[in-house]
């Protein structure tokens, strides 16, 4: 079979887009591995979706899910490792591949990593990039909070809630983040904000992480959050040429790339705004854009 659309990714660009592709007529499907939502799922709370005053990410995300579920698009859960230009583009994933006249990635960002001797060893044994998947793990013990901007000041106030007690290390002598954050944090007694301060080694015990080494002094910790930012999710695209800046995909008004068929929606573009609200319109436009294309006999 030959669809007039694949998907890669179900983030909030992902959802948009079939939503769109779905009710145009077109015949879509979705590939995707990761959690549906995207990194939406990992907020603790979004109150700036219109319409919504306030919600936990993780039950936006499945209300996202539920509107995907409805659709009747089918979904395949599988790794997606390459995409193959010509004609009619394939997608290959590590058990199949599909064909589509046209593709539509929403792979969107993963988070950066501290580049930490151990790093890689210690990801869900110690170290997470998720307060509110992994929060729970730490119930009355000792974590840090690794960033200085809005996300991780959220997950250190959330965290404050489940863990004994927090630390936020800062690199640089103030945060980025919002006032209000930062003053709540600062507010409470378990959490403790330590500026121009960065990890310089993991502190390793029976193969478990029970501390950790910075430029000021040792911490006694039991989980580490990194909250340093993301970067796009591009692995997919070795077999493509397509033109990017800083690794973040260049896509024209209707989300096209300089490959015809080939289009590009949510975290992983080249824009100015990373907000969920964004990224719900890219995948629409590009949708839109693709019916109407498909319409006018590919003519646009």
């Amino acid at each position: 079979m030959v669809y007039d659309v694949i998907i890669i990714g179900l983030g909030a660009s992902g959802v948009s887009a079939a939503i769109y592709a779905k009710r145009s007529g077109l015949n879509v499907c979705v590939i995707n591995l990761s959690t549906p939502g995207g990194i939406i799922s990992e907020s603790s709370i979004v109150e700036n979706y219109p319409g919504i005053t306030s919600i936990s990410g993780t039950d936006l995300a499945y209300q996202f899910f539920e509107h995907f579920n409805s659709l009747d698009v089918p979904l395949y859960n599988e790794e997606v490792i390459d995409i193959i230009d010509g004609d009619t583009k394939k997608v290959v994933t590590t058990n199949n591949s599909y064909e589509a006249k046209n593709v539509i990635i929403c792979s969107g960002r993963k988070p950066k990593k501290l580049g930490l001797e151990l790093e890689n060893r210690y990801i869900g044994n110690g170290i997470s990039y998720c307060a509110v998947c992994d929060g729970n793990l730490y119930k009355n013990k000792i974590t840090c909070v690794i960033g200085g901007g809005n996300s991780a000041l959220e997950s250190v106030l959330y965290l404050s809630n489940i863990c004994e007690y927090v630390y936020l290390l800062v690199r640089k002598d103030k945060t980025v983040a919002d006032e209000s954050l930062v003053k709540e944090a600062k507010s409470k007694d378990n959490i403790k904000i330590m500026y121009e301060t960065e990890i310089k080694k993991l502190i390793i015990n029976d193969s478990k992480i029970v501390g950790v080494k910075t430029n000021k002094e040792d911490l006694k910790v039991d989980g580490i959050f990194v909250n340093i930012g993301y970067e796009p999710s591009i692995g997919i695209l070795k077999s493509l040429n397509i033109e990017m800046d800083n690794n973040y995909i260049i896509v024209d008004k209707n989300m096209e790339t300089n490959i015809k068929g080939i289009f590009a929606c949510g975290d992983i573009i080249k824009k100015d705004l990373y907000q969920l609200v964004t990224a719900v319109s890219d995948g629409a436009i590009a949708a839109n854009y693709i019916s109407k294309k498909i319409r006018n006999g590919n003519k646009n």
